[in-house]
This record gives structure tokens, C-alpha cells and sequence, in this order.
């Protein structure tokens, strides 16, 4: 590693001032009237309402939830900085247990700092358990849009019950965001994304929609490339209507980057500093905790979130700490070193991490919320196997461990979500993926695209391929949609939504399919 390298890995250190400013710094002070006028002696005016990306919240807990905003009167300024002059500017927060904001029961002021594009990151505490909140926020007489939020339910209750969404892949260009339209309008408790927020490719003038520029590389070209996947209404619909568990997956940085490696497999002195720009904006532009800060090129961010003694969320990051693709990437047929023991998708502390928690979870059921496909996916009629090298194919030995252990400690009733293909599967999760009659551990649904792909199809042209090759496969699809998940203490309920098209807005919204997986019984019963 150069040493002009090792220089800037030391300046991406965090130090004291981005910690208490991430984590709050003054959120705890009541909005007293000397308060009041503080702020409005040191806050800039502006010139519109600052609060043009939306609302959000994300990562409760029984007692606290995460709050997000940020300032951008001029969200796709040059440089990125949202038009906002580049001094800390107070933020005053309230939340309320009602829509109208009458009744607060918290508030306090933070600062949206010009080292975080004026982003806005407040961990409220000592919120009642598993209840629903309001919040906003204001400075300088501007008020943002009013969001909701809940709390988790505690972990020695026994809730019967968990709605929730996930979805994933909302690539800007390729359409209108219709799925969110209607999941803005669900009945959920909470909504997973499970990657690719934005992507990262140029303006395509042939698509629908335009992206702001060139490919981004800096950390002010990444901003604005959240800005303009934030400014749609339909997605500041969904994040001010429920509280988000969000993970990247690789279209956050660049497509298909591995570890320390980019696509081209370039040296990792050259594209650290883009990861690091890209983890900046990203952790600028979501309702994550302060354990998220990013350190240079590094993030935190696969966590546990626990709904009672119903179901405990592993939310997973396969991107930051695995081997590169094995054999060149793509799909390969016979590619030995994918099966290297010593391969790994999830990295060894995070693997660890997870097996640990499978084993002491309490929790009826045990959800995996991760990217990329973990059963056995087999393109390729007859004998010979054509598998993908970015899922979970590529590091068999990784799912090997998992699903093993699995297996041989009997975890109850384990559920993997995943996005990243722009399909919708719904899969069983074996002991052996090559033999059809090995026991069934586990089950995996794969959610289609917001956007991405385009328009889509009920069947794409190799579903019967895939289907009579990989008979654990019990469904595929290519429309565009989410998927809402509705879960109790005796069955696990996933209700495909999809939409007939996004290259135009207002497409409506239906129900391509529903599949049950009844508790302790793996396998998968269409309905």
C-alpha cells in the first residue's frame, strides 16, 4: 500500500466532531424560547423550502428510531453541497403521537452539518414500544412534510402479528416508480430494501426518465445522484409513511464490485476512494444509526433488528467483504474455484456474526434480508450446470457453512429475502440443491425490480429452463413490483405485487401470486 494511500485512510478517520454530530449532538435539548432564538440568530435563511428530499426514518428499536432529513434548496448544485451555504445550520425535530403534531412528546435541535451535505441523523429515545409516531422538522420558520414512524415491539413480547414490504433495484432512468405509489398505501409495519437505491451508469437519452450527469466517481457526484432518485414523490411517499431497514448492494458504488476490487478488477488504491465517496453519500442519504459512519472505504452495516418473539431481521451486506467472482464473473459452467472452501461471500466476522445469532434467536421466525440469490440457480438445459458467479452460487462454501448450520441445529423457520435480479422467485432452500428429494431447511422469496429492467414480463424466456432445472424453483416472474410479507405466529404469508408497466406513471397495481410457508413445516404452498 503507498504511502499517499496510507495518508488518506488516516484522514477518513472519524474524529469527535462527526461523531457528535451523527449521533445527535444536540438532540436531547428541549426547544426552549433563549433556544429559539439562537437558532434563528445563526441559521442562513432560505431562499425556497429546504426540505425538497423528503423525510425519513429507519432502524427502530422497541424505544428509539432513527430520524432523516436533509437541506437542498438547489439539490443538484455543481458541487454537490444542496445550495445550502457550507456552516452547520440547527435543525429543530418533534415528534407527536398523532398526524396533526398536537401532542408531542419529544423535540430537540440538531445540526445538519456541510460535512454531511447537511444531512440530518436523529436518534430519538425513550419512545414507547411498539407504537406508531409522527415527526417533522423546522428551521427558520420552514417546516418539512410530516412522517411516520413506529417502534419495534420488545423483545421478552409475543406479538401475533408483523406486516411488512420488501423491495429492492429502483434504477431512476428505466421508469416511474408506480410499485411505490400503491406500497405508500399498504398496511405495514416496516419496509426492507435490499439494494441498488441508485445506480451508477451515465444519461441514457433512449429511457424514460434522466439521470443528472455522467457516471459518478466523487463524493459530490454521488450526492447528487441520491438527490435525484430522492426528489421522486412516490419513494418520499413511502419513506415518510413507515420506518426502512436499508442495505446496498453494488450499484451504490459501481456494478458487480467485490470487496477491495471494482468490475475491472482494477488495484485497490484506485478504487477505495470512490467506495469511500460512495459510502459518504450513501450513509448522507439514509435513516441509519451512527454505528454506520462510514470509516473511509469501510461501513457497518449488517445489524439485527428484533419484532418480539415473532421474528428477528439479520439484515446482511455480501458486498463489502467477499472474494472477487470467481472464473471472470458472469456465469460459468464447471468453475472450480467456486467451490474453494476458503471462499467467502459474507467475509468471517460477519458470517460468524450471523451463525451466532441463528443459534441463541428466540424468534419464531428468522429472516436473512441480503442481495443477491442464495439457492442453486441453475440457466442451462441438461446435464451441465450454468450458475451465476455473483450470487451465492459463486461461494458455494459460504452458503455450505450457513445452510448447514441450519440444518444441523434445526433453526426454526429461516426466510431469506433478496432483490438484485429483477425477478420474482419464490425458492426452497435444500440441503442438497442437487438432489430434489433432500430435505427442504429453508425458504428464499427474490422480489422483482421498482424500475429496473424496464416493463418486464409474467414470463421471462427461459422460466421453463429454469424452472425444470432447478425443481426447488417453484415460481418466477419478471414484472415489476414488492413484495408484502405477512407474518403470525402459525404461517408466513408473501403477497407478489406487480404493475403492468413503468415506462408511463400511473400503471395500477395487482396480485401476481401468494405463497404460505406454515411454521416449522419448510416448503412452500402457493395459493
Amino acid at each position: 500500500m503507498s504511502q499517499s494511500f496510507r495518508s488518506r485512510l488516516e484522514e477518513w478517520k472519524l474524529d469527535r466532531r462527526q461523531f457528535l454530530y451523527a449521533t445527535g449532538g444536540l438532540a436531547g435539548l428541549v426547544a426552549t424560547s433563549p433556544l429559539q432564538a439562537l437558532t434563528e440568530k445563526v441559521t442562513p435563511s432560505f431562499s425556497t423550502n429546504p426540505f425538497t428530499l423528503g423525510v425519513a426514518s429507519g432502524d427502530p428499536l422497541a424505544d428509539s428510531v432513527m430520524l432523516w432529513t436533509r437541506l437542498a434548496v438547489e439539490p443538484l448544485a455543481a458541487d454537490g453541497s444542496g445550495g445550502i451555504d457550507p456552516v452547520r445550520v440547527p435543525v429543530q425535530w418533534y415528534v407527536a403521537t398523532d398526524d396533526r403534531m398536537r401532542h408531542v412528546v419529544r423535540r430537540g435541535v440538531t445540526f445538519a452539518d456541510p460535512d454531511f451535505a447537511h444531512s440530518v441523523h436523529v436518534d430519538v429515545d425513550r419512545l414507547a414500544p411498539g407504537r406508531w409516531y409522527w415527526y417533522q422538522f423546522q428551521v427558520r420558520g420552514e417546516w418539512s412534510p410530516i412522517g411516520r414512524t413506529r417502534t419495534l415491539v420488545p423483545h421478552g413480547d409475543s406479538p401475533h402479528r408483523i406486516r411488512f414490504a420488501f423491495a429492492s433495484c429502483q434504477h431512476f432512468e428505466m421508469g416511474f416508480y408506480n410499485a411505490y405509489q400503491h406500497m405508500a398505501q399498504e398496511n405495514l409495519d416496516l419496509v426492507l430494501f435490499l439494494g441498488d437505491y441508485i445506480y451508477e451508469d451515465g444519461v441514457s437519452p433512449t429511457l424514460p426518465r434522466q439521470h443528472d450527469g455522467p457516471e459518478p466517481t466523487t463524493v459530490g457526484a454521488y450526492r447528487n445522484r441520491h438527490a435525484v432518485y430522492k426528489s421522486d414523490a412516490n419513494l418520499q411517499a413511502t419513506h415518510a409513511a413507515f420506518p426502512w431497514l436499508v442495505v446496498f448492494d453494488d450499484h451504490e458504488v459501481e456494478n458487480n464490485w467485490a470487496g477491495p476490487f471494482d468490475e475491472n478488477g482494477s488495484a485497490p488504491e484506485l478504487f477505495l476512494p470512490r467506495r469511500a465517496s460512495a459510502f459518504q453519500a450513501y450513509y448522507e442519504h439514509m435513516p441509519l444509526r451512527a454505528r454506520s459512519i462510514p470509516r473511509g472505504p469501510d461501513i457497518q452495516l449488517f445489524r439485527r433488528f428484533t419484532f418480539g418473539d415473532l421474528a428477528e431481521f439479520n439484515m446482511l451486506d455480501t458486498r463489502q467483504y467477499r472474494d472477487n467472482q470467481a472464473c471472470g464473473d458472469g456465469t460459468d459452467i464447471g468453475c472450480a474455484e467456486a467451490l474453494d472452501p476458503n471462499r467467502t461471500i459474507t467475509g468471517a466476522e460477519q458470517e460468524q456474526w450471523l451463525l451466532r445469532g441463528l443459534r441463541r434467536s428466540q424468534a419464531r421466525w428468522n429472516v436473512l434480508g441480503q442481495q443477491v440469490f442464495m439457492a442453486q440457480r441453475d440457466f442451462e438445459a441438461g446435464p451441465l450446470k450454468r450458475l451465476s458467479m455473483d450470487g451465492w452460487d459463486g461461494y458455494a462454501a459460504s452458503r455450505d457453512r450457513i445452510l448447514g448450520t441450519v440444518n444441523a441445529r434445526h433453526i426454526r423457520n429461516v426466510v431469506v429475502l433478496t432483490g438484485d435480479v429483477h425477478a420474482n422467485y419464490a425458492a426452497e432452500l435444500k440441503a442438497n440443491f442437487d438432489d430434489p428429494t433432500s430435505e427442504t431447511i429453508g425458504t428464499e422469496f427474490v422480489g422483482t425490480s421498482i424500475t429496473s429492467g424496464g416493463d418486464g414480463a409474467d414470463l421471462p424466456a427461459n422460466a421453463l429452463t429454469l424452472l425444470a432445472e432447478n425443481p426447488h424453483i417453484k415460481f418466477v416472474n419478471t414484472q415489476r413490483g414488492y413484495v408484502v410479507c405477512d407474518v403470525t405466529r402459525r404461517r408466513w404469508q408473501s403477497e407478489y405485487k406487480v404493475v403492468p408497466f413503468v415506462t408511463a406513471p400511473g400503471a395500477p397495481i395487482a396480485t401476481r401470486t401468494r405463497f404460505t410457508v406454515l411454521d416449522d413445516e419448510p416448503g412452500l404452498h402457493e395459493e
